[in-house]
């Protein structure tokens, strides 16, 4: 089917479910979910530097995968889960190194060279080659984390399937994300940025760059190749003044050197805690 016929078929059948008893229906849900697991369709669509469009269609898809597909036992010895989705096969050929306990579901796509140590990663996701995910750190459903980033341990990059047509977290190429931070409810990181240990990034999270006279405020995106750490600031309650969280951009990668080169001097210049 091309993409047109499968989109067609996923919103009719996601407005009036009793479509999914027909055999072509499920043929292009399913059909969805392969494109999802080997690269060739994504929830996003690019649309140029830091712009993007949600199908809404493909994560409807997802979503109508779940209630097609039986609940069934799936081993990896010696682990036995059970469970609704089956885990991603093929790893050697696609050239992907998933370390045991590390857990990708059938759905999403990771492009060859990217690692992921004992971590997660979420029907409908997306990780370009050379990222690594370590451990304990989770993509959720429908991220996409660009080429050559880096999850620290225990990151959570969160998942947005529903509503459909919400956008979901996006990291491009190049960027190192420091341990136990949390990027949720379809925050986008530029390329190349650093997020330092304990960042906690929401659509509502306060953006503050403080790197001029005045702090200048952004919500729901952190801009190309900016060093960011965890701050808060006052916020009058009825009950009385208390700290609330933000996040600081306190400077940007030296364009002058190269990415490796750039990240160290970024955390060593800015002290940011990884």
């Amino acid at each position: 089917m091309q993409d047109a016929e499968l989109e067609a078929a996923i919103t009719a059948a996601f407005a009036d479910r009793t479509l999914l008893g027909k055999a072509e229906v499920k043929a292009a849900v399913e059909e969805v979910i392969r494109r999802l697991d080997t690269g060739t369709l994504r929830v996003v669509r690019p649309e140029g530097p830091g712009k993007y469009t949600t199908l809404a269609w493909v994560k409807q898809a997802i979503l109508l995968y779940f209630a097609i597909r039986p609940m069934q036992k799936l081993e990896a010895p010696p682990f036995e889960y059970y469970d609704k989705i089956p885990l991603k096969r093929g790893l050697e050929e696609a050239g992907v190194r998933v370390v045991p306990p590390g857990t990708v579901r059938y759905g999403a796509f990771v492009e060859k060279g990217a690692i992921v140590m004992p971590g997660y990663v979420n029907i409908g996701a997306w990780v370009g080659g050379g990222t690594m995910v370590d451990t304990w750190a989770t993509v959720g459903s429908c991220a996409q984390i660009g080429r050559d980033c880096h999850l620290s341990g225990g990151v959570g990059i969160g998942g947005v399937l529903e509503p459909p047509g919400a956008q979901p977290v996006i990291v491009e190429d190049g960027c190192f994300i420091g341990s136990r931070a949390i990027i949720v409810e379809g925050v986008i990181v530029e390329r190349e940025a650093v997020v330092g240990a304990g960042v906690a990034l929401t659509a509502s999270t306060a953006i503050l760059d403080v790197t001029g006279t005045e702090p200048v405020e952004i919500r729901g995106r952190i801009p190309a190749r900016s060093v960011v750490i965890p701050g808060t600031r006052t916020k009058r309650f009825p009950a009385g003044e208390f700290q609330i969280p933000c996040a600081l951009i306190i400077g940007r990668r030296s364009e002058s050197t190269d990415k490796k080169t750039s990240l160290n001097a970024a955390l060593r210049d800015f002290a940011v805690a990884v």
